[in-house]
């Protein structure tokens, strides 16, 4: 079997098919370990990491809390591979996986090719970060930057800058850039809704349904903060009332020199940060046909509908840490059903 990505996901697939005994390797495009939490910027610290569960099989060690999340988790997965001896390689990135003729599938790769039986995907959404386009765009004489490529606050020092997005992202990025620019501006296509509760497992339970549904019905999976609204921390009602988080509906164009809204005003800006989220990264699945109408692929628990041979993981529904575990465990779980019974010519 083929796992494609060692992100949280891909590792605790990783886990329970060694666990069963299952003949497996894990291919990675990253150089070293960590996915996506190796890219973080080094302003996030343990403290703000939200909601992190650890992998199956070995604790999160404590951390201090102003230790960056991209070294800490980064050691905890290269620590999670070694102790559990996982067979990933890497920097192998997949390129396509297509059909090999006989019922199996041909993983191919900047690497040569892998020919397979099953699929776990597991390639999260932090290589394709999503850029809206807007009329005037191209002849934006400042910079454009997403949310993806920030890394510090003092990059922004002095600047103007209009910050897009309605997610944790666009909230994070305004609390740390708005002591150190000139002004910051706000702007979501629909006003943000904030939670004045704590994040329970009902909370959970429903934000989850909510994506499986659509991802069920043939649906892209829908943005996190759209399901989960944001939570109303005193740090966030501290920044409400002072101001950078004083939101503006979204602007109309963009102009040489900044941004223009509905009623033909104008504010400058030395820079345009959009925080407006991932898609998730599937073009290598494109060969195989599995997206519906719809623009979704529809999942059937983690198993693609149409083909039991791939199972997504960390996608829609599972696109969180403890979904990721949990994902990990019941494609395993269904694939190992799979795999016991005789292999056929077709899928």
């Amino acid at each position: 079997m083929v796992v494609i990505g060692a992100g949280q996901a891909g590792l605790s697939s990783a886990y329970f098919l060694r666990r069963h005994g299952v003949d497996f390797v894990v291919l990675d495009a990253n150089a070293t370990p960590g996915g996506a939490w190796r890219h973080r910027r080094p302003g996030l610290v343990m403290e703000h990491v939200h909601g992190f569960h650890a992998l199956p099989g070995l604790a999160l060690p404590d951390a201090d809390p102003d230790e960056p999340a991209s070294a800490a988790i980064t050691a905890y997965f290269a620590r999670y591979e070694a102790e559990f001896d996982l067979p990933v390689l890497r920097p192998v990135r997949v390129t396509a996986v297509t059909e090999a003729g006989d019922g199996r599938l041909v993983v191919a790769t900047d690497s040569g090719e892998w020919t397979t039986r099953a699929v776990v995907n597991a390639t999260g959404t932090w290589d394709k970060p999503f850029w809206p386009r807007y009329p005037g765009q191209d002849a934006f004489l400042g910079r454009q930057l997403h949310s993806a490529d920030y890394r510090s606050p003092e990059d922004f020092r002095g600047e103007r800058v209009v910050v897009v997005g309605g997610g944790t992202a666009a909230v994070e990025a305004l609390l740390e850039i708005g002591p150190v620019a000139a002004e910051t501006t706000w702007a979501t296509r629909r006003p943000p809704v904030f939670r004045d509760e704590p994040f329970t497992p009902e909370w959970g339970r429903a934000a989850v349904a909510k994506v499986a549904e659509r991802v069920a019905a043939g649906l892209p999976p829908a943005s996190v903060v759209s399901v989960t609204d944001l939570a109303l921390t005193p740090r966030i009602r501290a920044a409400i009332a002072d101001g950078p988080l004083r939101r503006r509906p979204m602007f109309t164009e963009i102009t040489p020199t900044g941004v223009r809204w509905p009623d033909g005003a104008e504010t400058e800006a030395d820079t345009i940060l959009w925080a407006t989220g991932f898609r998730a990264a599937l073009d290598h699945l494109a060969p195989l046909r599995l997206r519906a109408p719809g623009g979704g692929i529809p999942m059937t628990g983690t198993r693609v509908t149409a083909d039991p041979r791939v199972h997504l993981v960390g996608y829609g529904p599972s696109a969180s840490t403890i979904g990721a575990n949990r994902a990990g465990r019941a494609a395993v779980a269904e694939l190992r059903a799979y795999l016991a019974a005789p292999a056929t010519a077709t899928a």
